[in-house]
C-alpha cells in the first residue's frame, strides 16, 4: 500500500482536475427571428422559454409557423424577458445598448448575432448557438444537412445565368448578402450587383425592362399594393426572361432556411 500510495494520489489529482461538462441552460429566450429558427432546431423544447414575436407572424417568420407557435411569443422588452428568468438571452447585434445594459445589471447572460452574409457565416452561427444550448452535436447535424443540400443543388455544367431577386417595391439584394452567395452556388450570377446596386437599393421597372436578366425571382406578397410592380403587365413582353416566384421568407435568414432556398433556386435553374 505504501508503494502504491503516490500513484493513488496522482490518479485522484487527475480526476479532480478534469473539467466537468458545462450544463445546458435550462431557460433560453431568443429575440431575433433568425436565431429563433436555429434555436428551435438545436435546443430541447423545454429549454426554450420564448421566441421573438416575429416568428409567429406569417409576414415575418423564417420558420414553420406551427412550430414557432408552440413557444411563448416575446416582444423583446426588458421587463418581459426579465419576468421569464432566463439563463441565456439570444439577440441580434442591433439590440439596443440600453437593453443590453439592463440585462447585464440583472445578471442575464446575453449573446448577440449579426446578419449572416455567407454560408460560412451562417454555419458558424449554427455551431455557436448549438454550443450555447449545450447540444453542439445538433449544430453539426444541421450544418451537415446544409452541406448536403448545397451539394444536391450544385448547378449543371454550363455558363452562369444572370438573375435578379426583385422584392416588394422593386428592392433588390446586392452583393455581400446571403442570397447572393446562394445564387452563385446554384448556377446564377446576381445581376443586381452587376448593375452596381447595393443591398436594399431600388430597381425601377423601366431599367429592368431596358436590360432584363434571364431570370427574375419575384419575392413579394401578391396581396400587397406595392407588389403590383412585380406583376406589371409590361413584364409579359419579356419573352426571353423567366419570372419565378420566390418566397420572401427565404431571404431573411440562414441556418435551416438554406436547404429550402437552394432547393428552389436549383429547381428554377434546372428548368431553364
Amino acid at each position: 500500500m505504501i508503494r502504491w500510495a503516490p500513484l493513488i494520489v496522482l490518479a485522484l489529482t487527475a480526476c479532480a482536475a478534469t473539467p466537468a461538462r458545462v450544463a445546458a441552460p435550462t431557460g433560453i429566450v431568443s429575440l431575433n427571428p433568425c436565431t429563433d429558427a436555429i434555436l428551435a432546431e438545436v435546443a430541447d423544447p423545454q429549454q426554450i422559454l420564448g421566441l421573438s414575436s416575429y416568428s409567429s407572424d406569417p409576414a415575418a417568420s423564417s420558420m414553420d409557423l406551427a412550430k414557432a407557435r408552440r413557444f411563448r411569443s416575446v416582444s423583446g422588452s426588458v421587463e418581459e424577458v426579465a419576468a421569464l428568468h432566463p439563463a441565456l438571452v439570444i439577440g441580434s447585434s442591433f439590440t439596443a445598448p440600453a437593453a443590453r445594459s439592463a440585462f447585464a445589471r440583472m445578471g442575464l447572460r446575453f449573446a448577440a448575432f449579426g446578419v449572416a452574409s455567407t454560408v460560412a457565416e451562417s454555419k458558424a452561427q449554427v455551431r455557436e448557438i448549438a454550443a450555447l444550448a449545450g447540444h453542439p452535436e445538433r449544430g453539426e447535424l444541421l450544418n451537415a444537412q446544409i452541406d448536403a443540400a448545397l451539394a444536391q443543388a450544385a448547378p449543371p455544367p454550363g455558363p452562369v445565368v444572370p438573375a435578379i431577386v426583385w422584392q416588394s417595391g422593386g428592392m433588390v439584394p446586392g452583393q455581400g448578402t446571403l442570397i447572393a452567395d446562394l445564387l452563385g452556388r446554384t448556377g446564377f450570377t446576381n445581376a443586381a450587383a452587376m448593375r452596381g446596386l447595393k443591398q436594399a437599393d431600388l430597381l425601377p421597372l423601366e431599367q429592368l425592362l431596358a436590360a432584363p436578366p434571364r431570370v427574375i425571382f419575384t419575392a413579394g406578397n401578391p396581396l400587397a399594393n406595392e407588389d403590383r410592380l412585380l406583376a406589371h403587365p409590361a413584364l409579359r413582353a419579356l419573352t426571353g426572361t423567366l419570372r419565378a416566384p420566390l418566397n420572401p421568407a427565404l431571404l431573411w435568414c440562414g441556418g435551416p432556411s438554406i436547404p429550402r432556398t437552394v432547393a428552389r433556386l436549383a429547381q428554377v435553374r434546372r428548368a431553364l
